[in-house]
């Protein structure tokens, strides 16, 4: 079930009046029977270099503060990628040109579900190394790991072939309800490392912070 308070959240209408909520959870049963997300992802050993984090078994290095905080205490890491696809993407188009209102609600929604779909990777790599203990999942673009790395784990994950998502010149994903993101896998429990909005890359076009919220409340 999709959280229609999450939505809400990214809508910034947390104190939405019942007919929203109403038509937020139509347009989430829609969702539901309509798109689901799909998702494919690389583990990797994981080097720790005076350079960065160097994913060894896929030849890839994450440079920076963040990633050595994440990974720091990882053997492992896996590269996600996450996405609702192109058919999604060309219905919220359609439903733009004739109903602007309930666009933006599918538009919420889709990021809602594309973060389930993330939750639900993330719980299927915990039960394939149930040893292990899992990392808070992070992005390019948060903290100061580079929007760059996007192509490579794209490459690395074959999700052009797998999942129809591709980077653009400016490092965007396509279709735009994709996520790209690393997860640690450590032999002892993991605390959250990256919290709060003076780690985001978003934190100055966040439509959340922008109405006094934030993805931690």
């Amino acid at each position: 079930m999709l959280d229609v308070g999450e939505a809400l959240r990214y809508l910034g209408a947390s104190g939405a009046d019942e007919e929203l909520r109403r038509r937020t959870q139509a347009a989430a049963q829609e969702m539901e029977r309509r798109f689901q997300p799909h998702y494919t992802y690389r583990i990797s050993a994981v080097e720790h270099r005076d350079e960065g984090e160097w994913l060894a078994d896929v030849q890839l290095l994450l440079p920076g503060a963040s990633a050595r905080k994440m990974l720091g205490e990882c053997g492992h890491a896996a590269l996600l990628v996450c996405t609702l696809g192109l058919t999604f993407e060309q219905h919220l188009r359609e439903t733009q040109a004739r109903d602007m209102a309930r666009a933006v609600l599918l538009d919420a929604l889709g990021s809602v579900m594309v973060e389930a779909g993330c939750d639900r990777a993330q719980e299927e790599i915990a039960a394939r190394f149930p040893e292990k203990h899992l990392t808070d999942r992070f992005s390019p673009g948060y903290g100061d790991l580079p929007l760059t790395l996007q192509p490579e784990i794209c490459r690395i994950t074959d999700s052009r072939r797998r999942l129809g998502v591709y980077v653009t010149e400016t490092c965007l994903l396509n279709p735009q309800k994709s996520v790209t993101a690393v997860i640690g896998l450590a032999d002892q429990p993991q605390r959250a490392r990256i919290r709060g909005c003076g780690h985001c890359a978003m934190r100055n076009t966040c439509e959340l912070r922008k109405g006094g919220h934030s993805c931690d409340d």
